[in-house]
């Protein structure tokens, strides 16, 4: 989770509308997820996410759920200059860290068996095959993988505003943590393109560039299979998250 100046937006191919085939459809994502929460916020599921996450983790879909409910966003948030500790994050790290949701990074070391069997006597003269093996270890051959939010069997990341191969990374480490079996689902919730109606009239548009992370950049990734065989739920915060001063 990191927020970097992004460049002028340009024209990318690199940018997925929907979910294509890949993603499960969007009558499944709805016999899932809240009717409150498909009003505030785009929501898409890939490999059964919204199945595995409401049904196999009710603790921590519901805490999600509500974290997802109370979230706001301001103009004046939008507006502010953000970093690693800007005000997105640190409002998601305040409604997540109190009920347990840590930042998990995962190592392991790769045990490789080799097996073959050769011909040798045994103590009769008689021809016999052998079993043999030999084992290396791979030190640390998964390191350094992280994940913001971890709790339980459910990983979650935000990416509000970085250079969009941040993506990427997310992606690779939540398919690494579930290659491992350390969790069953994850979840990544970034800005959705109904957004950027909002950023032109503040005049935001270079600010938040077709090059950073929003949705279009994270559906690409996800129809790509960047995920591995990882399921995930892809949130996009809609223009529905902002509460206007009164």
């Amino acid at each position: 989770m990191s927020e970097e100046a992004p460049d002028a937006p340009e024209a990318e191919p690199d940018i997925a509308a929907g979910p294509g085939d890949i993603g499960d459809p969007s009558e499944f994502v709805a016999r899932y997820i809240p009717a409150d929460i498909l009003q505030k916020y785009e929501v898409y599921s890939y490999r059964n996410a919204a199945l595995i996450l409401s049904e196999a983790h009710p603790v921590e879909f519901n805490e999600l759920m509500d974290a997802l409910r109370a979230f706001k966003l301001t103009r004046d948030i939008i507006a502010t200059a953000g970093g690693n500790e800007s005000q997105i994050p640190k409002a998601v790290s305040a409604l997540l860290r109190p009920n347990g949701w840590h930042e998990t990074t995962i190592q392991a070391d790769l045990l490789v068996k080799l097996l073959w069997r050769e011909s040798g006597l045994n103590p009769k003269g008689k021809t016999v095959s052998v079993k043999m093996s030999r084992e290396l270890t791979k030190a640390r051959f998964l390191d350094g993988h992280k994940v913001d939010y971890v709790k339980g069997r459910v990983a979650f990341d935000l990416e509000w505003n970085s250079k969009d191969q941040t993506f990427d990374r997310d992606l690779y480490a939540m398919s690494a943590f579930s290659q491992c079996g350390v969790i069953d689902v994850g979840v990544l919730l970034t800005r959705s393109a109904a957004l950027n109606s909002v950023f032109k009239e503040m005049g935001l548009m270079t600010k938040y560039g077709a090059s950073t992370t929003w949705m279009g950049k994270l559906l690409y990734r996800l129809n790509a299979g960047r995920n591995g065989s990882c399921p995930v739920l892809a949130i996009g915060i809609k223009p529905e998250c902002i509460e206007e001063a009164v």
